[in-house]
């Protein structure tokens, strides 16, 4: 039995390895969310790893409001950082695995090829830095890591574009939807699915391929074409009576939504290295967003 101890229990990406988690018989999950285990207190986490003496320690954990971070430098980094160089501490210090995941923001956007493992950094915001710093101290803390940067995660928990894009379609004749942003819709479902794959392989002390792994869908499109992925997946899943089949929706320049922080234009990142190191990757948009609707009632 693998004993993995994850935090952000409560999140989509925790949520969706508890949904994943039973069929890996061979893993036992030890899931802390806030209640158990507050990032805000250091000594809890180390604590917690140290007291539950797991294989792998999992973080699914991270403060993601992109724009509220902006004025709150403070909690980004407390979560997106200081916390995770504790957990890559005490992992390190029991000599066993973390896996930490990261984003598409440590980026800025400015690429016209797919974003490699080892291409330049350059966060335009709090938020991307804050996630960037916590890499960092992951590489430093913990010789035996995983870093997955991911991106456009959605599933059926929590708040994400899916059930936002279903919500409106559902109250609305007509959405616009931005049109000049490019990345890979991701489900947290297919990453919980490649992350519990893996643990048998990284446990093993013979393993030598850690560091830092791109990981998302392979399907590229704009937040416009998503939405209409979105539409089209919902007709097919609900049928005639769903309220938002006939929802209209139209492209529009991403300055007609301004926000406080950038966001990078170009999010596609390659994971070749991924598949290359671990034989799979993870599955077409056409196999998940209908998995992810068929589990919204599980999700809430």
């Amino acid at each position: 039995m693998i004993n993995a101890l994850v935090f952000g229990a409560n999140g989509q990406l925790g949520r969706s390895l508890a949904l994943c988690g039973a069929t890996f018989p061979q893993v036992r999950l030890i899931l802390m969310d806030r209640s158990k285990c507050d990032l805000s207190d250091l000594s809890i986490i180390a604590s917690a790893i140290r007291d539950n003496q797991p294989h792998v320690v999992i973080n699914a954990a991270a403060y993601t409001a992109v724009d509220l971070a902006e004025n709150d430098r403070e909690n980004a980094y407390q979560v997106n950082c200081d916390a995770v160089d504790m957990m890559a501490r005490a992992a390190d210090d029991l000599h066993i695995p973390l896996i930490h995941f990261s984003t598409d923001y440590v980026f800025d956007g400015g690429a016209n090829h797919p974003y490699r493992e080892d291409d330049p950094v350059a966060p335009l915001g709090v938020y991307g830095a804050s996630k960037l710093a916590g890499e960092n101290a992951v590489r430093v803390a913990a010789k035996r890591h995983l870093i997955f940067r991911t991106a456009w995660v959605y599933s059926p928990f929590g708040k994400n574009f899916v059930k936002t894009m279903l919500g409106l379609m559902a109250q609305r004749d007509a959405l616009t939807v931005v049109n000049d942003q490019r990345g890979c819709p991701t489900s947290a479902i297919d990453l919980a699915n490649a992350t519990l794959r893996l643990l048998p392989l990284i446990i093993d002390p013979a393993f030598s391929g850690f560091g830092t792994y791109h990981l998302v869908a392979g399907n590229q499109m704009t937040w416009f074409d998503f939405a209409k992925r979105i539409h089209d997946a919902a007709v097919e899943q609900f049928g005639a009576n769903w309220t938002g089949r006939n929802c209209r929706i139209d492209p529009v320049s991403s300055d007609a939504f301004p926000t406080i922080a950038r966001r990078p234009a170009y999010s596609i990142m390659s994971t070749q290295k991924f598949t290359d190191t671990f034989g799979y990757g993870l599955p077409d948009i056409s196999e998940s967003l209908p998995a992810c609707l068929n589990n919204l009632e599980a999700g809430g």
